[in-house]
């Protein structure tokens, strides 16, 4: 079973090796989050040199998006964090981020690491869907206020509640994914549903989002600890809702390997 590069063809997905690539990853994070959320280059050279990734997309010399993932040793098993994944915003919708996914599984499996996670906003749809619909992942884990309340316009002032997505690599569920033929939903089903305006309500009623959030984060907790998880996503004019089905029915979902205590 073969994957599809989705990527425009002149974009070119390869690893970062130097200390300009490193330096152009921190300016994409300048441009899309602002000065003050940047990882500095720094953490990007000893990722690359302590069994992570840096991975680049570049159109020509330039790069347009990144993926910064850190090595992690679980029961004696490695696997991947995957910190931040970032694509300048000319060249969203055009599969860059999707490449650069792909390219870290490709990578990853080349090392014998079965295993990538990341942490997400369950806020964000889009992101959700990408995660879970177009790469396969799966999350049976809600992390409240993971960062803590931040100064970042981009968390409104809410707590920073977050997902972690497991990404089996090799399993039947993202093989099947990623070659546009998905398996069948096993057993019965959940919904956890959110308003399809949220990022508006985000922004300007922040009393409503915090009372959305702290109601889907109930959910999650309650849906997760029955066995449930959370494997995809869907949208209609009403609002979006989370799929969540019972983990033991998911395709290489290894029960036995929990996410770890985060």
């Amino acid at each position: 079973m073969t994957t599809k590069p989705t990527a425009a063809p002149e974009i070119e997905v390869r690893r970062c090796s130097s200390l300009e690539d490193y330096d152009e990853c921190v300016r994409i994070e300048h441009a899309i989050w602002g000065e003050d959320i940047a990882v500095p280059a720094g953490i990007f050279v000893v990722a690359r040199h302590t069994g992570g990734q840096a991975i680049g997309a570049f159109d020509g010399p330039a790069m347009v998006g990144f993926t910064l993932a850190l090595a992690g040793l679980r029961s004696g098993k490695p696997f991947l964090h995957s910190h931040m994944t970032a694509v300048l915003p000319d060249y969203r919708d055009r599969g860059v981020g999707r490449s650069l996914k792909l390219f870290q599984r490709q990578d990853a499996l080349k090392r014998g690491i079965a295993l990538v996670e990341w942490t997400f906003d369950p806020l964000e749809i889009k992101n959700a869907h990408f995660n879970l619909v177009r790469l396969g992942a799966v999350t049976r884990r809600c992390l409240p206020n993971y960062y803590g309340i931040t100064q970042s316009p981009l968390h409104a002032g809410l707590p920073t509640d977050r997902l972690l997505a497991e990404w089996w690599l090799d399993s039947e569920r993202v093989k099947s994914i990623l070659a546009d033929s998905p398996l069948p939903v096993a057993g019965a089903v959940e919904r956890i549903s959110l308003p399809s305006d949220i990022a508006e309500i985000r922004a300007s009623d922040t009393a409503a989002a915090a009372r959305i959030q702290s109601e889907a984060r109930a959910q999650f907790l309650r849906a997760f600890a029955k066995g449930y998880a959370a494997t995809g996503i869907e949208t209609r004019a009403a609002g979006a809702h989370y799929i969540l089905e019972p983990a033991a029915g998911i395709a290489g979902v290894r029960l036995g390997e929990p996410p770890g205590d985060y």
